[in-house]
């Protein structure tokens, strides 16, 4: 299974537009996938994919309950489907993720027992057999250092990293490679990044050089596309989905953005020796009628 997280500490940077639409570029390839957004904050994948209806219901059961052994159903009645893609829909319960594990923690080691805090979400994923039944896990965590982010990390070991074209964006990836390595250094784990994604470049000078100076592989960039994007959020879909069928005509550079969707799922796939049973040809979209 290939497993990564989306993470940039600087925010605005297309974080969640670009996971949703990795975990789309993967399922119509004939991948399972299964995302998990972690994000507290209402402008989240849950909200851009339409399955957040449920979020503020207190009586409902979620991945927080499921965290600190307190769930009420199974793990699999949480998934929602969006897109084709699988989704654990966030909860207002994140927002004391922090505090819900602390609690758990104290109590443990009052009986004496060992607790990782940052362990729960892969005990949870391992409990439900999610590497038996999906090929690609993607999670999003908010763009800040926090129990999600380190949950997140813990559980898929692989970090892809959304990139702002600007010297402030470099710095940040700068930044994240240092959390990472010492993260994992704590935690005597491995963490790999799979690579970069500059997203809105508008291809000035000083942002190719920014560019060329990114330690990672940057298999795609992708240039502005505010309309695109801003479209997806209205309408509560994909870019695939919103192309294909509430754009009144193809646009060729929109298209081409799909392209680049599919071909950064190629590259991540191909890094963990995932073979795609149907991957489509880059961009392609049905005809509608």
């Amino acid at each position: 299974m290939l497993s990564y997280t989306v993470y940039s500490e600087a925010g605005g940077v297309g974080k969640t537009s670009l996971t949703a639409n990795l975990a789309v570029a993967h399922a119509r390839a004939g991948l399972d996938v299964l995302t998990i957004p972690l994000d507290p904050q209402d402008g989240d994948l849950s909200r851009l994919l339409g399955v957040d209806d449920d979020r503020a219901d207190s009586s409902a059961d979620n991945l927080v309950r499921h965290m600190v052994n307190s769930p009420r159903g199974p793990f699999e009645d949480l998934i929602c489907t969006a897109d084709g893609v699988d989704v654990v829909p966030e909860h207002n319960m994140l927002s004391d993720l922090s505090d819900h594990l602390s609690r758990e923690q104290d109590k443990a080691e009052d009986l004496g027992d060992a607790y990782n805090i940052y362990a729960q979400l892969q005990r949870v994923l391992r409990g439900a057999g999610v590497a038996d039944k999906y090929d690609i896990l993607i999670c999003d965590p908010p763009a800040t250092e926090s129990d999600h982010l380190y949950n997140a990390i813990y559980a898929t070991r692989n970090l892809v990293i959304p990139v702002e074209p600007s010297w402030k964006g470099q710095a940040s990836v700068e930044g994240l490679a240092e959390l990472a390595s010492n993260f994992a250094d704590q935690l005597n784990i491995d963490v790999g990044v799979l690579g970069a994604v500059p997203n809105g470049v508008k291809n000035t000078s000083d942002q190719r050089e920014m560019l060329d100076d990114i330690e990672f592989a940057t298999p795609e960039t992708i240039g502005d596309r505010t309309s695109l994007m801003e479209g997806c959020w209205k309408q509560q879909c994909s870019a695939f989905r919103y192309v294909q069928e509430h754009r009144d005509r193809r646009r060729d550079y929109e298209v081409e953005t799909l392209a680049q969707f599919d071909r950064l799922a190629r590259f991540f796939e191909a890094e963990a020796g995932v073979d795609a049973p149907s991957p489509p040809e880059p961009g392609a979209l049905e005809e509608t009628a």
